[in-house]
């Protein structure tokens, strides 16, 4: 009873350890698919660790486990074996609800497809997590605006989603990442709906942020030219870290 009693004090006392320089740090993690009669390894003894304020993106073909690999180490799905820390908390031991709770707070996620609800402006969908998470309206508000600023979309805030283009689309997504003032962003292929040139433009929205506010971004890619941008590209094969480049300053 003791040390069940005194765990939640504990994870209290890592997650806000911000000075903590590692913010992700995996060790051994292994994700397996039943299909049928056949098990599919996506994951097999991954070990990676992510700096505050790095930028990395995670490369590989695909059926690499690119994607399994942000999945599991956001705890948007669950490792089979194998320990993950996100600054200091250990996502094996959290309860789902517990890590419903802590993606809400520390996290921010953005896809390829936006997921925008299609009758509420921009700002309404930047606010929306926040509502969820019981902040007032004038607050909530507030700092959607502030977010869509950050992003460069402060003028079309009260815009619809079919009233945007692609390009401001995604950067609404980008602006409901940041709302809840993250530890750590997620992205799964954030340009991959994107032509070149407007993918260009989203890039450098992240790379900005990463420099000038030190956030710390996690993206799985395809495109080389995206990861030539982050400070540090992971590159994957057939559930494994195949290599990394050492960390450099992201291209501006």
């Amino acid at each position: 009873m003791g040390v069940q009693s005194s765990q939640p004090a504990k994870k209290q006392a890592q997650e806000t350890d911000v000075n903590d320089d590692l913010v992700v740090e995996a060790s051994g993690v292994v994700k397996i698919y039943h299909t049928g009669t056949v098990d599919v390894e996506a994951l097999r003894g991954v070990d990676l660790s992510v700096q505050r304020g790095e930028m990395v993106a995670i490369m590989g073909p695909s059926g690499s486990g690119k994607t399994t690999l942000l999945n599991c180490l956001s705890g948007l799905d669950t490792a089979d074996q194998g320990q993950i820390w996100i600054e200091g908390v250990s996502l094996p031991e959290m309860t789902d609800k517990e890590r419903t709770a802590y993606r809400a707070r520390r996290m921010g996620f953005v896809f390829q497809f936006y997921n925008l609800l299609p009758v509420l402006s921009a700002v309404e969908n930047v606010e929306l997590p926040l509502l969820v998470s019981g902040v007032r309206l004038g607050e909530a508000r507030n700092r959607a605006l502030e977010a869509l600023e950050q992003v460069g979309l402060g003028p079309r805030a009260n815009h619809r989603p079919a009233e945007l283009s692609g390009g401001e689309r995604q950067r609404t997504t980008i602006a409901r990442a940041l709302v809840n003032r993250p530890a750590l962003v997620w992205a799964d292929e954030p340009t991959g709906d994107l032509d070149s040139e407007t993918a260009n433009e989203i890039v450098n929205v992240l790379v900005d942020l990463n420099r000038e506010q030190q956030l710390t971004f996690i993206l799985v890619t395809h495109d080389q030219s995206v990861g030539d941008r982050c400070g540090r590209i992971v590159r994957m094969r057939d559930g494994l870290v195949e290599d990394q480049q050492p960390e450099k300053v992201p291209e501006g």
